[in-house]
Parts: structure tokens; sequence; C-alpha cells
């Protein structure tokens, strides 16, 4: 199976992103966290990118606040997909997060989920990787059945109260 690599702009992003990795964990996918800036660490960010593929990687996962390049930086340097985390930050709750993640050029596509979506990411990392493992995909769609089996659930609850 294919790794997912982690890249976060700071360590102050970890506590967000630690629910990617929990996730990627839950699903049995392996993954690599690291932390790159895309405008203090440019070159590390640019070899980071350039070696993902050759090092078994099959999707980047990259979290970034403010400006919140990252994603894009990485894009740029890949084939490979990759998807943004806009972090919330104190000047627009994640807003001049996402709109930098989301407005990306023609040409370097970058998926965009939720401000601090990380489990969403982790998830979507699991969906483009399970198109080639047939495993990853029954770990899916167990996952799905248990989401709608918890909503039953609470519905029988609440019906049951009113």
């Amino acid at each position: 199976m294919k790794k997912v690599l982690v890249v976060m702009g700071s360590d102050s992003d970890l506590k967000v992103m630690s629910k990617c990795a929990d996730r990627l964990a839950a699903f049995g996918i392996p993954f690599e966290v690291r932390i790159c800036s895309a405008h203090r660490t440019p070159a590390a960010a640019e070899a980071l990118a350039k070696n993902a593929a050759a090092e078994g990687f099959g999707v980047i996962i990259a979290a970034a606040g403010k400006a919140a390049h990252l994603g894009g930086v990485l894009a740029a340097y890949t084939t490979l997909p990759v998807i943004g985390v806009p972090m919330a930050t104190s000047v627009m709750g994640g807003m001049d997060s996402l709109l930098s993640i989301v407005q990306m050029p023609k040409g370097i596509p970058v998926a965009t989920v939720a401000i601090d979506g990380a489990d969403n990411a982790a998830i979507l990392a699991a969906q483009m990787l399970a198109l080639e493992d047939a495993a990853l995909a029954e770990k899916l769609r167990q996952f799905k059945a248990d989401m709608a089996e918890e909503v039953t659930a609470k519905d029988k609850k609440i019906r049951a109260q009113y």
C-alpha cells in the first residue's frame, strides 16, 4: 500500500492534524508526518514534494494557516494528489487559510477540506488510495456503514423520547 505524507507548516498544527494521523492509523494506512514551511524552508518543501512518489507516497496532505501556501508549493513539484487542510487562525478564523488553498491557479490543483478538517483529509486520502486497494475500499465501506448505524441509533433514541 502506498503511504500518505502529512506535512504541516508548523508544530502548532499538530493538535488538529493528530486527528488525521489517528484516522490514517485506524484505516491501517502507513504515513509519515513532517514539518516544512513553504516560506521559511522552500527548498526543503521542493525536495519533499519532488521525492515523495519515489519514496512510496501516494497522497500528500498539507496543513497550513494564514497565507497557507504549503499545499500549492508541494503540488507545484509533484504529480501526486495534494489535499489542503486550512487551519483556523486568530486573524480571520481560518477563512484566510481556506481562500489561500482553494484559489489555486490553473494546472496546480489542491483538493481542499473544511477549516481544521483533518479527519476528512485522511478519509479523502484513503478514498484515493482505495482506488487500487480492495481491502482499503472494504474498510471505507464498513466505516460508512458504521456511521449510518450511529445515526440510525440516535434517531431511534430521540424518537423514543418524543
